[in-house]
């Protein structure tokens, strides 16, 4: 175990209530097309004893106690959705385990995986399942374990695989955990003890909303530069909340339910350096390649196009932060994806998301949240995806974990983010271990039928960037 065992048991997932990102994210589910659910596989080295495995689960429920807590709604849409223990917690529902035709295959692996993440959770129950598959050639095996997005943002995913993964395969010395104690709290019980605390919150947001308007006359009159610095932000906010910044692709424009994934595997050094010698980091590469690769997707459509939709989530995660939870912004770019020069694209990548991570309405959602998540779903719902279907690509990078991981006595060979999808037509996330780029390409199957083709497009964009490591300065022709 590492040093964040200590701190997991009181921090991660410790909150009784979602936040109000997470909030939405829950309610907007209302529409199928915008559920939040992630699917993490994990390639094993073999399959782990099932009895370990059992145990190391049954014990991190105990230690992060969100993973046996289901969501509880309040009927009166008064509060947040509440976490609470689930008094029927059964791990054998959540913990499941499969076996391949031998010889298996990963594609085997991934049509699980899609199905997994096609399927939605059962809202009486927490929010995650695992699947153990054996049958994969080498003896080898594979962990699927599906997340809703409510749970964690990326960094609070690795932050939980950093505490459940031990960093040796022998057994290590665990203590003793108490399950939680299971509350009998129903969604009655969330509005009464929310109707008990409204008036006292009303009195203190009347004096607080006093205080505000106060200090904002003194503001006005002893710093008129704030009001400069208002005025920068409310010109912002009319950017961020604004049209997408790239009309839409159109080869992109419907939307379905059904998900096909696919993986590609890259050296991380590789793609830095080819980023580097840009001029960029490997966050610049990494959109800079997966605009090449949809260029080369229509292409071989037959569709021109010079700039398209990209969003990528922004951590404002702070070091004092609790684990867990979700702390992001959202962003979005032009990604210029007529570019066939990789070394222009990767410069211009650069320039948009620094100037997109720049934007003072960056945190608009920290500020508007709290509003929007108190809308009836049947207002919110439609609101979000209107915002996320004029995207065409959203893509995430994550760093993973630096060492070595096992999960019950097996080593984890390779790991694959699936990262949820609620409105874009593609979601790219790129997970970093042990020196490998991993990334996992899932596509809405009706905006993307021939997903294969998709996938080798986007490995031959990366691939136009980590050329320029080596010198070749690939001009990205199709």
């Amino acid at each position: 175990m590492t040093d964040l065992t200590t701190r997991a048991a009181s921090e991660w997932g410790a909150e009784a209530h979602m936040n109000p990102l997470e909030s939405l994210m829950w309610r907007a589910e209302l529409n199928p097309r915008l559920r939040s659910t992630g699917v993490l596989l994990e390639v094993l080295d073999g399959p782990p004893e099932r009895e370990r495995l059992i145990a190391a689960h049954e014990w991190a429920t105990r230690l992060l106690t969100r993973l046996r807590k289901r969501v509880v709604e309040d009927p009166l849409g008064l509060a947040a959705p509440r976490w609470v223990v689930d008094r029927d917690f059964d791990l054998a529902y959540h913990l499941r385990f499969a076996r391949l035709p031998e010889p298996g295959t990963m594609q085997e692996v991934l049509d699980l995986a899609q199905v997994m993440a096609m399927a939605p959770f059962d809202r009486a129950r927490p929010l995650w399942e695992a699947t153990l598959v054996e049958g994969l050639p080498d003896g080898r095996a594979a962990y699927l374990l599906k997340l809703h997005h409510s749970l964690a943002d990326g960094k609070g995913l690795v932050q939980m695989l950093d505490i459940l993964h031990s960093d040796r395969a022998e057994p290590g010395r665990r203590s003793d955990l108490p399950a939680p104690a299971p509350e009998r709290l129903s969604g009655v019980g969330v509005s009464a003890s929310n109707l008990l605390g409204l008036s006292r919150r009303a009195a203190h947001e009347v004096l607080r909303a006093g205080g505000r308007v106060t200090s904002l006359a003194d503001r006005v009159v002893s710093h008129p530069q704030s009001v400069a610095g208002g005025l920068r932000y409310v010109q912002s906010l009319a950017k961020v909340l604004g049209p997408a910044p790239a009309a839409s692709s159109p080869l992109l424009e419907q939307r379905g339910l059904g998900r096909r994934f696919g993986t590609i595997d890259l050296s991380l050094a590789e793609l830095r350096g080819g980023g580097k010698a840009a001029g960029g980091s490997l966050n610049d590469a990494f959109l800079a390649g997966l605009a090449g690769g949809m260029r080369r997707y229509h292409a071989e459509h037959g569709v021109d196009v010079d700039e398209l939709t990209f969003a990528l989530p922004v951590s404002m995660r702070k070091a004092e932060d609790p684990l867990g939870s979700n702390r992001i912004a959202g962003a979005r770019i032009a990604a210029p994806v007529g570019l066939e020069d990789a070394r222009e694209r990767v410069r211009v990548v650069r320039e948009r998301v620094r100037a997109a991570r720049d934007e003072p309405a960056l945190n608009f959602m920290s500020v508007m949240a709290p509003a929007l998540s108190r809308l009836p779903a049947a207002v919110s719902a439609p609101m979000t995806e209107r915002v996320t279907r004029s995207i065409d690509l959203q893509a995430s990078n994550v760093p993973g974990l630096s060492r070595q991981a096992y999960i019950a006595g097996a080593r984890v060979v390779e790991a694959y983010p699936f990262g949820a999808a609620p409105g874009p037509a593609v979601m790219v996330t790129l997970l970093s271990y042990l020196g490998r780029c991993y990334i996992g390409v899932n596509v809405d199957s009706v905006a993307v039928p021939d997903h294969e083709r998709f996938v080798r497009c986007i490995e031959e964009g990366l691939g136009e960037v980590v050329a320029l490591a080596e010198g070749g300065g690939d001009d990205g022709g199709a």
